[in-house]
Parts: C-alpha cells; sequence; structure tokens
C-alpha cells in the first residue's frame, strides 16, 4: 500500500495534544486480611500486658458420703505475659511547584501521594505482625519491635524436622528465649492440617479460619473436604470471616481459607480471629515536618503491637515448601 506524495500525516505534524488518561491503574494490592478478621485495641504504653488463664485438667470426680476436708490443693495464679509496639513511617517530600502544575490523575500530588503512603503503611504493618520476630524493648538506639505472631505459636504447632517453638521468659517472647526455629521444608498435608485442628480443638479452641500464601493456598484447594469453591461474602457483617475463598469442613467444624500476600507462604495458619488484636498506641497520622526550603515535607507514622490473647487458641503448620 501506498499514499500519495507529499499527503501530511500525524508524523510530521507538530502540535499534536498528548492523550493521557485521568485515571491511575495501580496493581498492588491492599487486602490486609490478618489486621482485618482480628480484633483492634488502644494501649497506653509501649509495654503492653494482658492475663490468660485455663481450666484444670479433666479428670474423674468421686468423693465419699459426709467426708472431711483436712488439705486443699493450690491455687494456680493466672500468667501476665507481654509486647511491645513498635513504629512504623514512610516519608515525602514533594517540591512546591507541583501543587500548582495541572497533573493527570489526580488534583492534589500531595494528597495522592499521602493516600499511597498510608496503603503502603498498612501493608507493611501486615507483613510486621505475621514475621517471625522476638520482641525488643528498645533503647536510645535500638527500635522497638513487636512479636510477630509465628513467634507467639507453640501449644498447637506441626514443624519440620530441626523446627522448634518459641519460648518466652520473663513474660515475653524475646530475643533472649527465642522466636520460633525453622526446620526442613516440606509439603503441605491434609493430615498436617488435620493434626492441628485437632490441638487448637482439644485445648478449647474453636478453628475458624486457614490463613497461608499463595502456593499453599493451590495445596489446600486440592484437599478432599472443600465445600463450597470461591466462596462470596458480599456485604460483611460482625463476626463473617473477611476474604473467605474457601471453606474446608473438618471433623472439629468448618474452616475458612483465606490466602495471604504478606505472609511467608512457609506458615499455615489455623486462627480463631477473637484471640489476637492489633493494639495501637498512635493510629496512622499524616505529620507536617519543618519547611526548610521549596518543598513539602510530611510524615506518615503508626505506633502498634500485636496481642495474642491466648496463644493455646491458635495453631501452626509450619516448615512448608513454598513451590
Amino acid at each position: 500500500m501506498a499514499i500519495i506524495a507529499n499527503t501530511f500525516t500525524r508524523y510530521a505534524s507538530i502540535g499534536i495534544r498528548e492523550e493521557l488518561s485521568n485515571i491511575i491503574y495501580n496493581i498492588s494490592p491492599e487486602e490486609t486480611p490478618f489486621m482485618s478478621n482480628g480484633g483492634r485495641e488502644t494501649v497506653r504504653n509501649t509495654f503492653f500486658e494482658w492475663q490468660t488463664d485455663s481450666l484444670a485438667a479433666a479428670a474423674a470426680n468421686y468423693q465419699i458420703d459426709g467426708d472431711d476436708i483436712a488439705t486443699f490443693p493450690a491455687t494456680a495464679p493466672t500468667t501476665r505475659i507481654g509486647n511491645y509496639t513498635n513504629i512504623s513511617r514512610k516519608l515525602i517530600i514533594l517540591a512546591d511547584n507541583l501543587s500548582v502544575i495541572d497533573a493527570a490523575g489526580r488534583t492534589s500530588e500531595l494528597a495522592y501521594q499521602i493516600t499511597k503512603m498510608g496503603q503502603e503503611l498498612k501493608r507493611d504493618q501486615e507483613t510486621t505482625l505475621l514475621s517471625n520476630q522476638a520482641a525488643v524493648g528498645g533503647g536510645t538506639g535500638t527500635a522497638r519491635r513487636t512479636a510477630g505472631l509465628p513467634a507467639w505459636l507453640k501449644t498447637n504447632s506441626s514443624r519440620g524436622t530441626g523446627g522448634t517453638d518459641p519460648t518466652v521468659s520473663g513474660g515475653v517472647v524475646n530475643a533472649a528465649a527465642g522466636d520460633a526455629t525453622t526446620g526442613n521444608r516440606r509439603a503441605f498435608t491434609i493430615d498436617m492440617l488435620n493434626d492441628v485442628i485437632e490441638k487448637v480443638w482439644t485445648q478449647g479452641g474453636t478453628p475458624k479460619m486457614l490463613m497461608v500464601g499463595p502456593h499453599n493456598k493451590t495445596v489446600v484447594s486440592g484437599f478432599t473436604g472443600i465445600a463450597a469453591n470461591r466462596y462470596e461474602i458480599s456485604k460483611p457483617e460482625a463476626g463473617v470471616i473477611i476474604g473467605a475463598a474457601d471453606i474446608y469442613v473438618s471433623d472439629f467444624g468448618t474452616v475458612n481459607i483465606v490466602p495471604n500476600r504478606f505472609q511467608r507462604d512457609r506458615d499455615a495458619f489455623v486462627l480463631d480471629p477473637e484471640f489476637y488484636a492489633t493494639t495501637i498506641l498512635r493510629p496512622i497520622e499524616s505529620i507536617e515536618l519543618a519547611k526548610t526550603g521549596d518543598a513539602e515535607k510530611r510524615m506518615l507514622l503508626v505506633e502498634y503491637g500485636l496481642k495474642v490473647k491466648n496463644e493455646a487458641a491458635l495453631g501452626v503448620v509450619a516448615d512448608l515448601t513454598e513451590a
């Protein structure tokens, strides 16, 4: 094909206006199912504590008529444990002239960046709460760290060869006591899942949610007992699991399977959301920093921690293969 000589086309034209959409497409996920499903509590100190307790083991109990009581058993006290808050932040600095430049897709560059950084901060929180990190009290040159979920789970666990449960020292999962030690990787099986679900139920917990990484979500989908593929909740109500994709029917009740992009794929958590909460010392806030030149500075900051109300109500299948 050919065109007539000297035909003026767009390739030679000067001044054609650009065609730039006013929509910014962001593929990055924002869902944080661990925080979204668990509770949220306000605390008033960087170190927060709570108490746990349990009933004595059930036993056959027979007494004779008219028996007198000469001795009494020792009364078991409650257990006092705690965790630290940690600070997460994001920083923004924008040249002042961006406030008057006409930018596609947003009316205010500063407002857009603050919103974006707030979403990033929420993802960082989810990742931190699900990290195998022991608590760190911090100091003038050391950041405080909250002990993440894997560092609490010891009663109901299934681990690979060489893996060990975390320990608590002085009421805290701390660096001296140690977080969970990783073991040899192994493929996730239905027997491992059933084992941990049974342990949680035997302890008195009610397994409601299995939270897994992307690879092991595909593994779980192949288990027998999946009741409703792509189960969708159109309008979440109080007490409803957020983000459920499938339901696994176990011997001890139905368990909602929730994939999580921000957890380690080597962990599969069996959870009852009533028994953990994100604690907030300072909610996410945008702080205007001192102006020192021709630019606007902002800091987004949040201070938070993890409260595992009673780790015996939760469980973990650890040391799983990721591919």
